[in-house]
């Protein structure tokens, strides 16, 4: 018997329940594994844990913000590769561009649209497999 293909796993952090339930309810219907993390220091964890395929990452936290835990991962050679999507109320050119220079993928603001998310997702995973 085959087996079924492994699907894509997303790790949503945020510490917003009501964000995090809205992505998880977009991905789960797009057909994603979703994983989620109420603070950084958990996604930290859950990134070793589970190996997501893409992390979605909302700057502004308690302990360690979105800043520090992008800046770890993208310092780690083992999970480096990883797609990170910043999700953010922090809307300023310096915002974004502190997030490209510490190696995001793209740089989403809040209010956003989920579908537009997915899409965002999908081409973050697509360009993460062919490299």
């Amino acid at each position: 018997m085959d087996e079924e293909p492994r699907k894509q796993r997303i790790l949503i952090v945020d510490d917003d329940p009501v964000i995090v339930r809205l992505l998880q309810i977009n991905f789960r219907l797009e057909g994603y594994d979703v994983d989620t993390a109420s603070h950084g220091e958990e996604a930290l964890e859950r990134v070793r844990a589970q190996r997501p395929d893409v992390v979605i990452l909302d700057v502004m936290m308690p302990g360690l913000d979105g800043w520090e835990v992008c800046r770890q991962l993208k310092a780690n050679p083992a999970v480096r590769h990883i797609p990170v999507i910043f999700l953010s109320a922090r809307a300023q050119d310096e915002d974004r561009q502190r997030g490209y220079a510490l190696g995001v993928d793209e740089y989403v603001t809040k209010p956003f649209d989920p579908g537009h998310l997915v899409e965002i997702v999908r081409a973050a995973l697509a360009k993460s497999s062919r490299t």
